[in-house]
């Protein structure tokens, strides 16, 4: 069976490498973690679980009696130094033995006293009875308290009689009780052989189960490396873009403008270029009509200041005082500002216009671009190593169920179902000798219990004929007929309690000695589990041996296998390859480590090479087109004189404020030509201002600005520029050089990942073995079984069978003294004496 029994199991477990590769598809968890469901178990039905019920109640009585009587610790020392001299050391160890067994053999010595003086002190007593003593005359001497001595040992008796009942009762309820647990023994028996097909039938579902479950990795893993795009060049994509796009957006950024006004700030210089150009324009061509126009103007006025109005002082002085005044301010009439020493900007322009046709957004855009397609070059890449351990992931099942398919499981497992069925066969024939057994068994104790029922019968009619047949007026010898049947029923009663007594006790001492010790050394230390300790005890078994169970199995006895820590495994259900230490034989973390997870698959993932040097931030024509913008000629310009002439104005005087003022002046004069000829001059004046002088005003209004706006540009620009491209060129460093560390430690992420997954199913198969596949709770349930029939049924009732007749057979003793007693007041006399008073009255 040991043999058979360790195939199976090493088979079954074996099988458990072989790993299905197809199963039905399943819906795939988040990354990272694998959901591989729950193992299918099985339902064992057996309760190995007893509870007495009422009954219990005897049996924890009869467990204090026994702990009373036996209080020691259980012998483990001396069991084991018998066990090892096959009970020679008996001579020498007798005297703790006896130490052990002293409340056993108290016991056992009053048994044996008492069973050997009843027949003898029964035989002495006919004896002198029949001599006509110990109470065997037939006379009676008359006292005043007969009657309360008669009540009284009358009480006694029945209280008596009615321990000895409940004794009985129990007696009887214990034998019950084991009559009908045996009844239950066939219910165990059957319920813990389907346990055990339950067992071999899952096991394979099981295993089964944990292989169809490669599946899941297998897909898991082709998921991820059919995704490797989005999962390791989008994580590769995220930190470059954490590292570069600062580098990115100084490409992009001017002094803190980004890439939108940057390209607007390019656009707006060749802008103000133009404005410049084309405000200089005008301004020099405005400046010559108007340098013409107010000379004539100048030159009008005065000639109409040499009309003899204005020099006869005599006539009209105001007249002649204001002519002076108006011809001293026409000096103040001409340009002020020369705008034809300034040179033009046409070779600004020129080169803005060439850097403004580059389209730099678009060129920046292609770097954006150029980063964002890091997943696709990952997957161009990785392409040859993604289908490499594609392959691979399929060799190792195949070669995994090439392996497993050499063990035969089904053979074991239909070689164990068959010796199933054969024990349970046999069993099953000795299940009538085990009525026949218990049915004899059951005769002899009710037989036993008869024995003490027909003594309280007769105790109980003696009784009952002798209270009511008595008449307290009847002397001794005229006592009637029940009375006196009442006091021969006693003495029949203690008749029978001198025959039956003997046996009884001895019967009972037999029984306690057998119950008693089954309990003290079999099921209490089966309860505290030093019976474990007993049957562990290094080189007890074998002397060669220090581990019995892993030296017969494995051949290897130092292994810590021992048969408590195989019970408490199966007890808590869990896996026979954990509760077997079967990792001796067959490692499944080895097994699994060299197949399942290879170390080509390591290699593999360790081959993927991820260039990015392809990447390019900014191309050759975003830099010139820069470099160009950098040196357009911006810091050629003179400012400062562009500046100087704007801030000087049109003309010397505000032409308009002049023309105002002559207006008022000439308002002073008399009416007469003179007035008519200067107003008419005010209104020239005013015409020049609207036609020509203001739109000046506003085109250097437009140069100023255009002017300043250039000025600002160009007096940072080349730096900004150099910061620019030195740090595009320190973000392409960071992607051509210093992006391998980046891509090498999400590489190794991204293979930690893969790996994952078979570690995940290596430690998900071990946990499986170990806890949920093939739980050995059928075996714990054997011996639980076992434990149950042997101590529960048997022991326990038998205990309490000898606890309560026994306690019935020693009051026996005072019912047989109360019954001789009683007897006397119950029996008709032969002679009677007078009352002591009525003698006194006579004298």
């Amino acid at each position: 069976m040991w043999k058979s029994g360790t195939l199976l199991l090493l088979s079954v477990l074996w099988a458990s490498g072989e790993l299905q590769q197809e199963t039905e598809p399943r819906r795939l968890p988040p990354p990272g973690k694998l959901d591989f469901g729950y193992v299918p178990a099985g339902v064992y039905e057996t309760l190995a679980h007893y509870e007495p019920g009422p009954i219990g109640i005897l049996f924890h009585l009869v467990h204090a009696f026994l702990h009373a009587v036996q209080p020691n610790a259980f012998p483990h020392d001396l069991i084991v130094k018998l066990a090892k001299d096959k009970f020679g050391a008996i001579q020498t160890e007798y005297q703790k033995a006896i130490y052990y067994e002293i409340g056993f053999l108290i016991c056992a010595a009053v048994g044996l006293l008492f069973a050997v003086l009843m027949p003898v002190v029964g035989l002495f007593f006919c004896m002198c009875r029949c001599c006509d003593n110990c109470g065997g005359e037939m006379h009676q001497r008359q006292r005043k308290n007969a009657d309360c001595r008669r009540g009284l040992l009358g009480t006694l008796l029945f209280s008596t009689s009615l321990v000895i009942t409940i004794g009985v009762l129990c007696a009887y309820a214990a034998n019950q009780n084991l009559s009908s647990q045996v009844k239950n023994i066939r219910r165990l028996v059957n319920s813990n052989m389907r346990d055990l097909h339950t067992f071999a039938n899952d096991t394979p579902m099981q295993i089964d189960y944990l292989i169809s479950q490669y599946a899941t990795v297998k897909n898991k893993v082709n998921y991820d490396l059919d995704n490797i795009g989005p999962l390791l060049g989008g994580r590769i994509h995220v930190r470059l873009d954490k590292e570069v796009h600062p580098a990115l957006n100084q490409v992009l950024n001017m002094a803190g403008v980004k890439i939108q006004r940057a390209i607007k700030a390019m656009r707006e210089t060749k802008e103000a270029l133009e404005n410049v150009s084309v405000s200089l324009v005008v301004l020099q061509e405005g400046a010559g009509k108007l340098h013409f126009n107010l000379s004539q103007v100048r030159d009008s006025i005065n000639r109409t200041l040499d009309d003899p109005g204005c020099h006869d002082e005599e006539s009209d002085a105001t007249t002649a005082q204001l002519c002076r005044s108006i011809r001293q301010s026409l000096s103040q009439l001409q340009m002020s500002a020369n705008f034809t020493r300034l040179p033009n900007v046409n070779p600004q322009l020129e080169k803005m216009k060439n850097v403004v046709k580059t389209d730099l957004s678009s060129v920046v855009h292609r770097g954006f671009s150029s980063l964002n397609d890091t997943p696709h070059i990952v997957i161009e890449q990785t392409r040859t190593v993604v289908n490499s351990v594609q392959n691979l992931v399929d060799s190792v099942g195949n070669n995994i169920s090439s392996f497993s398919r050499a063990f035969p499981l089904q053979t074991c497992l239909s070689n164990f179902t068959i010796f199933i069925s054969h024990a349970h066969a046999k069993i099953e024939d000795y299940y009538p000798e085990i009525d026949k057994m218990d049915f004899y068994r059951w005769i002899g104790c009710i037989a036993l219990c008869c024995m003490v029922v027909l003594v309280l019968a007769f105790n109980y009619l003696g009784l009952l004929c002798g209270t009511l047949g008595y008449d307290k007026h009847a002397s001794p010898t005229t006592r009637g007929c029940i009375s006196n049947t009442g006091g021969t029923l006693l003495m029949a009663g203690v008749g029978f309690s001198f025959i039956f007594s003997w046996m009884l006790m001895g019967v009972l001492t037999t029984i306690f000695l057998a119950g008693g010790n089954m309990e003290k050394l079999l099921c209490e230390p089966f309860h505290t589990k030093e019976l474990f300790k007993v049957v562990d005890t290094p080189y007890l078994i074998n002397p060669e041996w220090k581990n019995f169970i892993p030296g017969y199995m494995y051949n290897d006895s130092e292994l810590e296998l021992t048969s408590e820590s195989l019970y408490s495994t199966c007890k808590q259900n869990k896996g026979i390859y954990s509760a077997l230490r079967l990792d001796k034989v067959f490692n499944i973390s080895s097994f699994l480590n060299t197949t399942v997870f290879t170390k080509d698959v390591v290699r593999q993932l360790e081959n993927f090479r991820i260039d990015l040097r392809t990447i390019i931030l900014l191309e050759a024509e975003g830099k010139q087109n820069l470099l160009d913008f950098s040196e357009a000629g911006l810091s050629e310009i003179n400012y400062a004189d562009y500046l100087d002439e704007v801030n000087k104005g049109v003309t010397v005087v505000d032409v308009l404020s002049f023309a105002k003022e002559l207006e008022s002046q000439t308002d002073l004069m008399p009416r007469g030509p003179l007035q008519t000829a200067l107003k008419g001059h005010v209104a020239t004046l005013q015409r020049i201002h609207r036609q020509q002088i203001a739109p000046m005003e506003q085109a250097m209004s437009a140069l100023n600005q255009s002017m300043r706006f250039l000025e600002r540009t160009a007096s940072d620009l080349p730096n900004k520029v150099t910061d620019v491209l030195e740090a595009i060129a320190a973000a392409q460093h960071l992607i051509s050089q210093n992006a391998t560390l980046l891509i090498s430690q999400e590489t190794r992420k991204y293979s930690a990942t893969i790996i994952g997954y078979f570690n995940q199913y290596i430690e998900w198969v071990k946990t499986s073995l170990a806890l949920e596949v093939a739980p050995c709770k059928p075996f714990s349930n054997i011996l639980d079984t076992a434990q149950i029939m042997t101590c529960s049924f048997l022991g326990d009732s038998m205990n309490t069978f000898w606890m309560g007749l026994g306690c019935s057979t020693l009051f026996l003793l005072p019912s047989v003294i109360l019954a001789v007693k009683l007897a006397k007041y119950y029996r008709r006399m032969d002679t009677e004496d007078v009352y002591d008073d009525a003698l006194d009255n006579w004298n």
